[in-house]
């Protein structure tokens, strides 16, 4: 017990590998106890959650404004349509994956280097224009991409070493559909410890400075259009194989799935969440998923017409994103956690019996704030005024 609790103080990755293995271990039981139906949405839940934790390095964590993930995703989507036209293929599914994943890398990394230069609504603009222009590219090509129609994705038979393992463990059979969850979400983690220790390492420092303030950034030596370029490509990774699971669990790969709605939808699961944390992307992704059903049929129960309760979700969904903007402007992630940061502080100070100084503001800063410093300055370093101080020293 005592190693355990030491490996989760002290060792970042082995805490995220631990949380890894303890979040397989929910997915585990969740999806032994759902329906085939329960166990799609659960899919759609992990490559939206996916999609939106690569959003969550680029817009929250590196401050980079992107509307065109949903274009990203359909290279991915596109790349495994392509990959599994047959039925009777052999190509393992996690090849099929990570070969979208490179493919979307690729051309992330293409819009990157074209988009280093550009900030806010310039930079939101060219990937508007890149949502906008792909599914486009899918008509034009129509006898390779299928066109208006799309690409049929065959799905290869359950691997005999899954359904081995299923009847080992739980005395069931698995089904397609959980076969289907079990990749989108395995996907998932799997994306997300990768995330994780890129943000919490030099990596995610370097972002965190671009973000919070480029001119110090750079005088501190980082390169600015390299750690963009890096960030993108690392958001566009995880879109393309968010696509790659779209495209296996909704069985087609088709134009009408990748508009600007989706490139939307990823940016409203972050901003719901909470910008910067991955935890927050995957309940907003969770809340996209779950709540337009969850009214549709409530809407249905009332007496509504199927039309009429279709509309109910909409609007409901646009309520609640009001209501969290209000109430929760850091997402619901966000504000959680600066609330109980605040609350921990004035346990401490009422404990150590001291007060709040009226020179100080009673706010703890975000990590988003543009303000925010992630590192304390040495009192024994000249500061910008030229004079030094120490401790002991009077200004």
């Amino acid at each position: 017990m005592n190693r355990f609790l030491d490996v989760w103080r002290h060792s970042v990755l082995g805490r995220h590998l631990l949380t890894a293995a303890l979040g397989l271990l929910v997915v585990m039981v969740v999806l032994e106890g759902v329906s085939d139906f329960r166990a799609l949405q659960l899919a759609a839940m992990a490559y939206l959650g996916i999609a939106a934790g690569g959003l969550t390095v680029l817009t929250g964590i590196n401050g980079q404004i992107s509307l065109g993930h949903g274009a990203l995703m359909a290279f991915g989507a596109y790349t495994t349509a392509l990959l599994l036209d047959d039925p009777t293929g052999s190509m393992p599914i996690s090849l099929v994956v990570l070969a979208s994943t490179v493919v979307a890398l690729v051309v992330g990394t293409a819009v990157g280097v074209a988009a280093a230069r550009l900030h806010g609504p310039y930079l939101a603009g060219a990937t508007l224009a890149l949502a906008i222009a792909v599914p486009g590219i899918a008509l034009y090509f129509r006898d390779f991409l299928g066109g208006e129609q799309g690409l049929r994705v065959s799905l290869p038979e359950v691997p005999t070493w899954a359904l081995d393992l299923e009847y080992l463990v739980t005395g069931t059979e698995m089904s397609r559909s959980q076969y289907v969850a079990y990749l989108g979400w395995i996907t998932l983690i799997v994306t997300f410890v990768l995330l994780a220790n890129l943000a919490r390492g030099r990596v995610g420092r370097r972002w965190r400075a671009v973000r919070d303030d480029e001119v110090s950034a750079e005088l501190a030596g980082i390169r600015l259009g390299r750690a963009r370029i890096s960030a993108f490509m690392v958001s566009a990774a995880a879109a393309g194989a968010a696509g790659s699971v779209l495209a296996i669990t909704a069985r087609l790969a088709a134009p009408s799935g990748f508009t600007i709605v989706l490139s939307l939808t990823l940016l409203t699961a972050v901003v719901l969440g909470g910008l910067g944390y991955l935890s927050g992307a995957l309940i907003g992704a969770g809340l996209l998923t779950f709540l337009p059903p969850f009214v549709t049929r409530i809407g249905g129960d009332a007496g509504l017409s199927d039309i009429r309760a279709a509309e109910l979700a909409p609007l409901v969904y646009g309520l609640v994103m009001v209501l969290v903007i209000l109430l929760a402007p850091a997402g619901l992630v966000g504000t959680t956690k600066m609330s109980l940061a605040t609350r921990r502080a004035r346990r401490q100070m009422a404990a150590a019996g001291g007060a709040t100084s009226p020179d100080s503001p009673d706010r703890f800063d975000s990590p988003h704030d543009p303000h925010h410093s992630t590192t304390e300055p040495d009192p024994g370093k000249p500061s910008a005024s030229g004079s030094t101080t120490s401790k002991g020293s009077t200004r």
